[in-house]
């Protein structure tokens, strides 16, 4: 069986993209030969060209059909590597496709199991609580905020009539005060220190007042 078969082989498989580098090298190998090919298929129409009809010039024309079959043939070979090509390099795409796809799935699983074990460890009701909390601390702080800033029976609003008024006695007491300082002569700040003390009964006579300073 070994002999008609072969045996079997122990060595590792190919894998895709292996497979993938060999067809790609056939097709290297034979876009050589077709480019030796279409340099030959030039040099039959040169000489073609400046032949005359007759025998040698058939007998190369039968050389240049010849050598147009070939290329052909590795035309159509080069095709169907490149088909197999394209066609392993998408199975490649789908290979890769599937494994983002497996790692994000297993990504996504690790994430949710961590996820619950952490909103295990999370108490609703003690976080309601502490909102409670906060909530009744910074109704507190406005309320003490309210409490210092209030006012203490200060008149907010003057009335305009009021001011008038006020102005208007202020007036009078500035005029008033100004007609006694000129019907005396003298300044209201002086007229106390002119004046004699309120404890003499009668003014001093002028010649005692001499004899007192001789």
């Amino acid at each position: 069986m070994n002999r008609l078969f072969g045996a079997k082989s122990t060595g590792p498989k190919p894998t895709l993209n292996s497979a993938i580098a060999n067809v790609d090298g056939r097709i290297e190998t034979i876009d050589v030969k077709l480019a030796k090919l279409n340099a030959e298929l030039a040099t039959y129409q040169t000489r073609l060209a400046r032949m005359k009809d007759g025998p040698g010039k058939a007998a190369i024309k039968q050389k240049a059909l010849k050598v147009l079959r070939q290329r052909k043939l590795y035309e159509s070979q080069r095709d169907q590597l490149q088909q197999q090509s394209w066609n392993m390099e998408q199975a490649g795409m789908m290979q890769d496709n599937l494994k983002n796809t497996m790692t994000t799935v297993d990504a996504m699983k690790t994430t949710t199991k961590e996820l619950r074990k952490q909103y295990g460890k999370v108490n609703i009701d003690k976080i309601e609580k502490m909102q409670d909390e906060m909530a009744d601390l910074m109704d507190m702080g406005n309320d003490i905020q309210e409490s210092i800033s209030r006012s203490y029976d200060v008149p907010e609003d003057v009335d305009e009539a009021e001011l008038d008024a006020e102005l208007e006695a202020l007036g009078e007491e500035v005029e008033f005060e100004g007609m006694g300082e000129m019907e005396s002569g003298v300044p209201s700040f002086m007229m106390d220190q002119t004046a004699p003390p309120q404890f003499i009964d009668e003014p001093p006579e002028a010649g005692k007042v001499k004899e007192a300073a001789g």
